[in-house]
C-alpha cells in the first residue's frame, strides 16, 4: 500500500469517526467553560493564600 492510499484511509476513517460524534450543545459548552474558569480562579486564590501564610511563617522563623 503506498503512502499516498495509506492518507486518504486514514482521513476516510477520521471522517467516519467525527461524524459518530456527539457533540455537547452550546450551552453544555459554555457551562463546562464556566466551570473550568470557576475552579481554576478557586485553585489559584488558595494556593496564593497558601503561599501568603506559608511565606509570613518564614518571615517570622527567620526573624526570631
Amino acid at each position: 500500500m503506498s503512502i499516498i492510499n495509506k492518507i486518504s484511509t486514514y482521513i476516510k476513517q477520521s471522517r467516519t469517526e467525527l461524524k459518530k460524534v456527539i457533540w455537547p450543545s452550546k450551552k453544555e459548552t459554555l457551562n463546562h467553560t464556566l466551570l473550568v474558569i470557576g475552579i481554576s480562579l478557586g485553585v489559584a486564590l488558595f494556593l496564593g493564600l497558601v503561599d501568603y501564610i506559608l511565606t509570613l511563617g518564614f518571615e517570622q522563623i527567620l526573624n526570631i
